[in-house]
């Protein structure tokens, strides 16, 4: 393997109860943010998944479309990262109707400092990429729930009875 394959950490570089590295990323509408931006702001959800258009990624990303607006009447933003390309996610949010943002992180530097870029097996071969795992951050910017080794579906409704349930408490 070459250095830039190998991940940057054995573990998640970021804790629960810590501030996210920010990183940029396109609304629907092409326009670029930065997650600095909208920090302190609302309830966020930061999703890595390892692929666009592939079955567990399409359900996820469809589960978090057909919750969305229940995301939003909470007050709580919605962004996913994969090793796309922009145009990748273009035509994958075009497919499925993704109302949320999306982040391209073509080089991996985005699921490094979040640790989520590791070893991975499929099929008996062992490989290097993104790992399925979801961030949750708070109004204050902190974040307060790390999910790793998601499966994809119900993760959306889990993530929603998550904050509302913490909400009603």
């Amino acid at each position: 393997m070459t250095e830039s394959n190998e991940p940057a950490t054995n573990g998640s570089l970021i804790r629960e109860g810590e501030k996210p590295p920010s990183f940029g990323f396109f609304d629907t509408k092409g326009n670029k943010h930065e997650l600095d931006e909208m920090i302190g702001k609302k309830n966020m959800v930061i999703y890595f998944y390892p692929k666009d258009f592939t079955p567990g990624c399409t359900i996820e990303a469809e589960e978090f479309t057909k919750d969305y607006q229940k995301f939003k009447e909470n007050d709580i933003e919605v962004i996913g990262i994969s090793p796309d390309s922009e145009e990748s996610h273009l035509k994958f949010r075009e497919k499925t109707g993704i109302p949320y943002m999306l982040s391209s992180d073509t080089n991996n530097a985005i699921s490094k400092k979040y640790g989520t870029y590791g070893l991975k097996k499929f099929m008996g071969k062992e490989y290097y990429g993104t790992n399925r795992s979801t961030f949750l951050l708070d109004k204050t910017g902190k974040i307060v729930k790390i999910f790793n080794k998601v499966k994809p579906e119900g993760h959306s409704k889990e993530i929603l009875e998550y904050f509302t349930g913490k909400d009603k408490n």
